[in-house]
This record gives structure tokens, C-alpha cells and sequence, in this order.
């Protein structure tokens, strides 16, 4: 199926690692001119090598902070610069914390939940409000907020404040965009694999992240394995013209939660 993607301009945040940069190899295998960002410039240069390594395509990276408004509206404007107006934002962008084990309630504190809301919420909030106007000036554009399964279960509550969130300002926006030509939506992702153990050089990164590729086949209905890179094509459909009827909508991507009945 051809997605319709070549010569399209996308910005996917939280890009040089996991599930950001699965979603921007996909984008740029169906050949749109992808610029990620992160906060690591070694990072980021060693993605962007491997993804023109891989593809082919034109990728650019640059560095940025996505608690940052100034950082924000910066690369947007650089992104324009170097490759086009932006017409498909990824959100991806979270803070190392978000992936530590959650706090229990006394250990909540006020800087802990701001400094994931910063980035997750208000940076995202940030990217939608700098790429808005170059998408309306197309009458085109597509943006997609990776949030996750914390946002449908318990267990984190700083992760589900910050999830649900992320829902509420996607819909939100696409009711503003959507006469625009603009759609939005969400990814939930459940846990994933976005590291091998085997790839991972101290022993306690190793034994955390066997631990995880253990639990991920526990905790779904398919009962199997899922990679940062098996998120990617839904990323990548989403982003398509073909995904224009979908707009403001959640969608779980974990294989399934067994014994849930949503409606």
C-alpha cells in the first residue's frame, strides 16, 4: 500500500531512541524527509546516520528540549529551514523519569509530576501550537501524541495524570484542526520492548530489561512480544492522507488487555 508519504515533511520528538525512532524510520522508508530531536546531540547524530544508513532518505537531527516553548518554536522554524513546513508531528518526546519505577503516593512530589507534565503535556501542547500554522497554510496536516497505557489502568499515577492529559489535549485539538484539514490522534502504547537485554552493557540495565521482554507476552491478550518497531506502521498509517477519518481518537496499541471491556 503506498501511504502516500514521499517528499512530506515530518518531526518526530524523543526521535534518536525507542519507539521515536522506529516511527521515524517507518516515515522515512515510505520516503518523507524526517528531522528528529532529542536532547542528546550524540544521540541524535547517531540516529540520523543510521536511519540515511537504512532508508536512504533525507533525515536530519537536531537537538532541542521539549520542555522548552523557546526550544520549541526554534525547531520548528529550523525544521521549516532545512526540510519544509512540518506536515506530520510525532509527539514522542518524555522525560528518563517517565520509564523509572513509578512512585508510590508519599514519594510523589510537586517537581516530579511538573517536570513530566512539562514535556509531555506542554510540550506537546508547544509543538501542536508552532507546527498549527504552517499545516493550515497547506490545509494539510497530521499530528500523532504518543502517550500510553497508563492513561487506561492503574499503577502510576503520575504516568496516568500525564497520559490521560495528553488524551484530553488530543481531542481537543482535533475539534479546533479538523476543519483544517488537520488530524490528530493518539497512541497508547502498553508495555514494549524498546531495548534488548542483550544490547544493554551494565548488568542492572541488562537484568531490568530481560525482566521487561518476560512480563510483555504476561501482560497482553496476543500473549507475545511487542517491539518498539511493531508501533511504527500505525504511526506511519496515521500520518497518511489515507487516515483522514480518523481524527481525535485513542488507540490502544498492547496487543490487547486481557479481561478489559471498553466501550
Amino acid at each position: 500500500m503506498d501511504l502516500d508519504l514521499v517528499g512530506r515533511t515530518a518531526l518526530v520528538t524523543g526521535g534518536s531512541r525507542g519507539i521515536g525512532r522506529a516511527i521515524a524510520r517507518a516515515l522515512a522508508a515510505e520516503g518523507a524527509r524526517v528531522a528528529i530531536c532529542a536532547r542528546s546531540a550524540d544521540a541524535v547524530a547517531a540516529t540520523v546516520q543510521e536511519l540515511r544508513d537504512q532508508t536512504g532518505a533525507d533525515v536530519i537531527g537536531l537537538v532541542a528540549d521539549m520542555g522548552s516553548r523557546d526550544d520549541i518554536v526554534a525547531l520548528v522554524d529550523r525544521v521549516a529551514v532545512a526540510l519544509g513546513p512540518v506536515q506530520i508531528l510525532v509527539n514522542n518526546a518524555a522525560t528518563a523519569a517517565g520509564r523509572a519505577k513509578p512512585p508510590a503516593l508519599a514519594e510523589i512530589t510537586r517537581d516530579a509530576l511538573l517536570a513530566e507534565v512539562d514535556v509531555k503535556v506542554l510540550g506537546y501542547l508547544f509543538a501542536a501550537q508552532a507546527v498549527a500554522p504552517q499545516m493550515r497554510a497547506a490545509g494539510w496536516g497530521r499530528i500523532i501524541n504518543i502517550a500510553g497505557g497508563a492513561a487506561l489502568s492503574t499503577g502510576s499515577t503520575i504516568g496516568s495524570i500525564r497520559n490521560v492529559a495528553v488524551a484530553a489535549l488530543t481531542k481537543n485539538l482535533a475539534d479546533e484542526l479538523g476543519p483544517s484539514g488537520i488530524t490528530v490522534n493518539c497512541i497508547h502504547p502498553s508495555l514494549t520492548r524498546t531495548v534488548r537485554s542483550d544490547e544493554v552493557t551494565d548488568p542492572a540495565g541488562r537484568a531490568q530489561a530481560a525482566t521487561i521482554e518476560q512480563r510483555i507476552p504476561e501482560t497482553n491478550s496476543i500473549r507475545a512480544m511487542i517491539d518498539d518497531s511493531d508501533l511504527a506502521p500505525l504511526a506511519a498509517f496515521l500520518a497518511s492522507p489515507l487516515s483522514f477519518v480518523i481524527n481525535g481518537e485513542m488507540i490502544a496499541a498492547g496487543g490487547g488487555v486481557p479481561g478489559a471491556i471498553r466501550y
